[in-house]
């Protein structure tokens, strides 16, 4: 392991992001911009967007090509929320592969 925490196999990755994710499902807030109703990210969702993104800079990693498995294990501080990967996988776009549509085995 690299001090960055990042290992780099031929087919493999492993890394850590610290940090409670957002669900996506609830990541979204109604907003009135120029008198017109518009959808933005929440206020969780951005904070965790932000942590992700500077954590993930250190990461030296090519994307991968054509269709990938995805192994994520979120630990959360309580029960209560509901569990969410969709996030994670929308903020690993450009890093760990081009698009989420390529992850095909969760």
């Amino acid at each position: 392991m690299s001090k960055d925490n990042t290992i780099v196999e031929p087919t493999q990755a492993h890394f850590i992001i610290e940090g409670e994710p957002a669900s996506k499902a609830n990541s979204r807030r109604s907003v009135l911009i120029g008198g017109k109703p518009r959808f933005i990210k929440s206020k969780k969702a951005l904070n965790y967007e932000k942590m992700f993104k500077d954590q993930i800079q250190f990461c030296k990693l090519n994307c991968f090509e054509g269709d990938v498995g995805v192994e994520i294990k979120i630990f959360y501080a309580s029960r209560r929320p509901d569990l969410d990967e969709s996030l994670i996988l929308d903020l690993m776009q450009g890093f760990a592969y081009e698009n989420d549509r390529q992850v095909k085995e969760k």
